[in-house]
């Protein structure tokens, strides 16, 4: 599957309405990517980062119908993803999480990590693991990264960003009281106001966009829509 960047589908669903079928042979890329894949893994390593290449997921066919999201997906290298333009719809899931009030987790990352390193990002995100549904990927790095259990989680967008990832978005829900507690990808964090509009300096307008994409009104899915949330 080769897609344009843009709006795949859009939801709400609950992790439930969201079915997964896996391909049994793994993703082959020409190459040229492999090459550049290596290349790119040698960077991280010599930057200081833990990068672990190995097996992941990509994003091989989908389809929504009748209130549910299918998603075909096939085993695929991790390093791809970092191919800038040839990602070849490597899986991320990104969570993006909210206080019961409105207000918007961030966190600034590390400067070790694969993307957006020293830039704030919302929520959690990251690889979709080999066999899992993308659904679950929403939830579990929630825990990773912030050890936070969402009172309510959907399924909003599913995505391509114009480098070639392919990424399922939710948006959890959180007490107002909870306490976050970031892992080592995150050196800083904070609550962001609820109003998009008296967000931080910091805020890279790719974040704005995505916050007023998930406050508008459920659009039908299938709008071929650039949105460019952060990659993972």
């Amino acid at each position: 599957m080769t897609a344009r960047p843009g709006m795949l589908a859009r939801g709400p669903w609950r992790p439930d309405q969201v079915d997964v079928r896996w391909r049994d042979e793994a993703y082959e890329p020409p190459a040229e990517i492999e090459r550049l894949a290596d290349e790119a893994v040698t960077d991280l390593r010599q930057r200081g980062s833990p990068a672990h290449d190995g097996m992941a997921t990509r994003l091989a066919g989908w389809r929504a119908d009748r209130g549910r999201l299918e998603l075909e997906l096939q085993p695929a290298r991790w390093a791809l993803r970092l191919v800038e333009d040839h990602a070849a719809s490597s899986m991320t899931a990104l969570c993006v999480v909210r206080a019961a009030d409105g207000r918007w987790l961030a966190g600034r990352r590390a400067d070790w990590v694969s993307t957006w390193a020293n830039r704030w990002a919302l929520g959690a995100g990251g690889a979709v693991d080999l066999g899992e549904s993308p659904a679950d990927t929403l939830g579990r790095e929630l825990r990773e990264e912030w050890q936070l259990e969402p009172e309510r989680l959907t399924v909003e967008v599913l995505v391509v960003l114009p480098n070639g990832v392919a990424m399922l978005v939710g948006l959890a829900t959180v007490p107002d009281a909870c306490e976050p507690v970031p892992d080592a990808e995150h050196e800083q964090w904070a609550w962001w106001p609820a109003d998009v509009d008296r967000w931080p300096a910091e805020a890279d307008e790719r974040l704005c966009l995505m916050a007023r994409l998930l406050q508008a009104p459920t659009a039908p899915t299938g709008q071929d829509t650039p949105v460019p949330p952060r990659p993972q």
